[in-house]
């Protein structure tokens, strides 16, 4: 069940610690036909309850504070980017290329809102750089959603075809998926309990004093991150120069966190001197990605003993498709999501990017607690987290034999984006009138600051706690304009 007994428990917690959890309860927040706003509360409300938890044990305080969980809050926070405005003017949340399209045998869904994702998916489709939607909505309608899904892959772009639930159950990643638990936890060595400085300070910061190093991309780390840098954490996220970030998704996750630039190959000493006063690495590239730059989890923690490596990927560290790349959308076309929140004529979508924010949300609550556990017995410890093990979690019970019928309806380029969280297959008039999370009045859960990226309006963090932070202090700034060193 998506309930926050059960992520809880997946976390190590202890059961007693529960108790200190109260909801403010919204029945019409984050509409859908799977239980979105019970993953969503679960995931938020565990990631509060690690924060108080750990903040109980540095402060030395009797008891636990309490936990606050308000469905609105949190309906907003995961609808982030689509309330988000810079300077009056509401980001783009997709590009033309990141959407369904149908095929000669079904559907199939792609994702190429970078640049370098969209250039490999025109050469995938031999299709020149300048293609408009309607070539390439030809193009695929031509052609089986499993062979473009093939071809694609292939070529290092981003597509896969849409499934049943059914259909997602008989492949082989959904069997590695079912095989590994929501949140695998472990310990890299026995390196000696780890010693925090008291906290004394108004309000309780949790992670205060703490270094995370940041090495995330879109979207469920950039989340855990900014959730650690609510907590009081030192967050430095580092990118590749030549990669950058898309400058909304950075106005979006980059609260309280610093950007820096770094090239693994060319600028190594300056990386082992930000790892060497590490307290945690976070990395959100495919399995595998990172490991030639000796950043395994056992290589982090043999250099900086002690440390805490979190990771999140799309679809698992194992199976068939363990080092494919992979978004939210994607991930919900593929297990069957799209078909259950759609129906017989066309897929759909949760009403919010949901198992990145949950998936994020989680990760932080899972690195709080290996930090709480070193406090006690010591070790580096691992947490991994996968969207394609969230979604299993989302959809036990929803239709797993297969009762899901794959949408069929749909002329190839009619204009139908279906994005994730934008309802259920939209039109594009339905888009601009849609309200993000079911919310009407989220009104309470925004707030606006001054930033060198302008003036932004943003949803303000749904984790709280009794004593504990309200607001981020920092908003994001320019991306990668921060020294790589820490504070």
């Amino acid at each position: 069940m998506t309930d926050i007994m059960s992520a809880w428990s997946e976390l190590g917690g202890d059961p007693a610690l529960l108790a200190r959890v109260s909801t403010v309860s919204r029945p019409d927040a984050l509409p859908a036909r799977l239980p979105v706003r019970e993953l969503a509360r679960a995931c938020v409300g565990v990631c509060a309850l690690a924060g108080a938890e750990l903040g109980a044990r540095r402060a030395a305080l009797a008891r636990v504070p309490r936990v606050r969980v308000v469905d609105s809050a949190v309906a907003t926070s995961f609808t982030s980017e689509r309330w988000l405005l810079v300077d009056g003017r509401a980001p783009v949340a997709f590009a033309p290329l990141s959407r369904f399209w149908r095929t000669a045998d079904g559907w199939v869904r792609t994702h190429a809102n970078y640049p370098h994702h969209r250039a490999r998916l025109l050469r995938a489709l031999r299709l020149p750089e300048d293609a408009a939607p309607t070539a390439v909505a030809k193009t695929l309608a031509g052609r089986g959603a499993l062979e473009v899904e093939d071809t694609v892959h292939a070529a290092g772009g981003l597509a896969v075809a849409l499934r049943t639930p059914g259909e997602w159950t008989a492949h082989p990643q959904a069997d590695a998926v079912a095989a590994r638990p929501l949140v695998e936890r472990g310990r890299l060595d026995g390196s000696r309990a780890r010693g925090f400085a008291p906290l004394d300070g108004d309000p309780l910061l949790p992670a205060a004093g703490l270094r995370v190093l940041d090495l995330t991309r879109v979207l469920a780390g950039p989340v855990a991150s900014r959730s650690l840098a609510l907590l009081g954490a030192d967050v430095l996220r580092v990118d590749a120069p030549h990669l950058p970030e898309l400058p909304d998704q950075h106005a979006d996750t980059g609260f309280g966190k610093r950007s820096a630039l770094l090239d693994l190959a060319s600028d190594r000493r300056v990386f082992e001197e930000l790892l060497a006063a590490a307290d945690v690495v976070v990395t959100g590239y495919r399995p595998g990605a990172l490991d030639r730059f000796g950043l395994s989890p056992e290589a982090l923690a043999e250099r900086r003993p002690g440390l805490v490596v979190a990771q999140v990927s799309a679809w698992g560290a194992y199976g068939p498709w363990g080092a494919r790349r992979g978004f939210d959308s994607l991930v919900q076309a593929a297990t069957g999501i799209a078909v259950l929140e759609g129906g017989a004529e066309r897929p759909g979508a949760l009403p919010a990017q949901a198992l990145d924010h949950g998936t994020g949300h989680l990760l932080a609550a899972a690195v709080l607690r290996a930090l709480t556990e070193q406090s006690y017995d010591g070790g580096s410890r691992s947490v991994r987290l996968a969207l394609a093990r969230t979604a299993a979690w989302l959809t036990e019970g929803a239709g797993a034999a297969g009762d899901g019928e794959r949408p069929t309806g749909g002329e190839p380029g009619e204009d139908v984006r279906m994005d994730e969280g934008e309802g259920k297959g939209m039109t594009k008039k339905e888009e601009r009138t849609a309200v993000p999370g079911g919310l009407r009045d989220a009104g309470p859960w925004l707030a606006e600051t001054d930033s060198p990226l302008g003036r932004l309006r943003y949803a303000r963090a749904p984790v709280s706690f009794d004593g504990g932070p309200g607001d981020w202090t920092r908003p994001p700034g320019t991306w990668g304009a921060d020294p790589a060193r820490w504070l």
